[in-house]
């Protein structure tokens, strides 16, 4: 399978997180990418493509204008007003607050460094080349995308993500003449971004698996009964699954899912790959073996159709290339 990869990814790299009351190291670190990549390379999973520059354009296809120029000016506007360390909250919007107001000062659930910019394209620029790599032909390819973006909407940011890497791919298809594209996502955190992205829209179907959010981040979407809206009614699924779930109750829920998508007979899969539903993972609660990850990628393979991998979550960092690549292997041979 073929995998592509920036190294422009090291640039977000974060001095800390607030997590439960404690400023901790990030979980969302570059080592993720990197133990993905050399199990990419030592396991000869086929060859590893650099990026090519997309600009802005496929961007602003999928995000607001004023939020992409606030990404663009984020770190110098934070360094100018605060100095040079990481941008974390300073407000949040919640219920009852008006929403059709922007703050001047910034809001940073996930921080932003001096190189978040940079590497957030480079990952969007991994999703691209990648999908351009299928319409030319590839049936299947693995964007190893850092940061992640399936948490990232049209005009907000959080849990590590600010481009939706999965939703420009989708929409990138979508220009290149797909005229019905399926966005599975098997992160353990609901794709709160994508969802919200391509709610109101029949040509794009989202299927998310993933933690209740009752008990986990994002906590406000996710549920059962949020099933689109206008012309993206019927075209929205979600399967929240209690904490604790293994890969018997899990294969269920993701054999009905993909039932869905062969219903919806898509020209494309696009797959955001989460792997934080592993059972060591430090900041989830589902119970995923290395074997599992195998088995989900012949599952996968099931639905016979162009797929492309989109890296987005996965905390294990020991274990995070071995669980990466067994999807892919498991597809690949299937």
């Amino acid at each position: 399978m073929l995998t592509v990869y920036s190294d422009d990814h090291r640039l977000q790299n974060a001095r800390f997180e607030l997590i439960d009351g404690k400023l901790l190291p990030p979980f969302e670190n570059p080592l993720r990418a990197d133990r993905i990549l050399t199990q990419v390379l030592q396991m000869g999973l086929g060859e590893v493509l650099p990026i090519e520059d997309f600009g802005l354009e496929p961007i602003l296809r999928v995000h607001d204008p004023h939020y992409v120029a606030f990404l663009q000016r984020a770190w110098q506007d934070w360094v100018m007003a605060h100095g040079e360390y990481d941008a974390l909250p300073l407000n949040w919007a919640v219920r009852t607050m008006r929403h059709d107001r922007v703050p001047e000062t910034i809001d940073a659930g996930t921080p932003i460094t001096s190189g978040t910019w940079e590497a957030v394209t480079a990952s969007v620029n991994v999703a691209l080349t990648a999908q351009k790599q299928m319409t030319q032909g590839v049936e299947a390819a693995f964007a190893l995308c850092r940061p992640p973006g399936h948490h990232a909407a049209k005009d907000f940011y959080g849990g590590y993500c600010f481009l939706n890497n999965a939703a420009i791919a989708a929409q990138a298809f979508r220009d290149a003449g797909a005229e019905r594209v399926a966005v599975l996502d098997l992160d353990y955190h609901h794709g709160n971004g994508t969802q919200a992205i391509f709610y109101d829209r029949s040509d794009v179907l989202f299927i998310s698996l993933h933690s209740h959010p009752s008990q986990e981040f994002p906590y406000f979407l996710g549920f059962e009964d949020e099933l689109g809206e206008g012309k993206g009614e019927g075209y929205n699924q979600n399967y929240p699954l209690p904490v604790g779930t293994d890969w018997d109750k899990y294969q269920v829920a993701l054999g009905d899912a993909l039932s869905r998508i062969k219903a919806y007979d898509p020209d494309v899969v696009v797959l955001s790959l989460g792997v934080d539903t592993f059972e060591h993972d430090p900041i989830s609660d589902f119970k995923f073996k290395s074997d599992d990850y195998l088995k989900i990628g012949v599952e996968l393979a099931s639905l016979k159709k162009p797929t492309l991998f989109v890296m987005e979550g996965g905390y294990a960092i020991e274990q995070i290339g071995v669980n990466v690549v067994n999807v892919l292997l498991g597809f690949e041979n299937a």
